[in-house]
């Protein structure tokens, strides 16, 4: 993970995870005109004997994110809201 892109938020890590909509074609073409999908990776430390948690969300969105950017914001966003129980029937604790 790049540590550019690593943001610490109420003791735990946000990871942003941003991959074009549509993959490489067989010929290696990329399609960044076509958007970007985003999921994002949050992380909590390993402390004393409680063992280090990592789970990944995807961001729910009607149509893929205009650029990366975009894309970014939205999963800090995302996790951020999580994080804080603003989302309703998910938690970043249970599985």
């Amino acid at each position: 993970m790049n540590d550019d892109t690593t943001r610490t938020y109420r003791g735990l890590g946000i990871y942003p995870l941003i991959y074009p909509h549509r993959p490489r074609g067989a010929d290696g073409a990329r399609h960044p005109d076509e958007g970007f999908d985003a999921s994002v990776r949050i992380t909590r430390p390993q402390q004393g004997a409680a063992p280090a948690l990592s789970r990944v969300f995807r961001i729910p969105a009607v149509k893929p994110f205009d650029g990366s950017g975009e894309a970014r914001l939205a999963s800090t966003s995302y996790a951020e809201r999580l994080i804080d129980g603003q989302i309703e029937g998910i938690s970043f604790a249970a599985p």
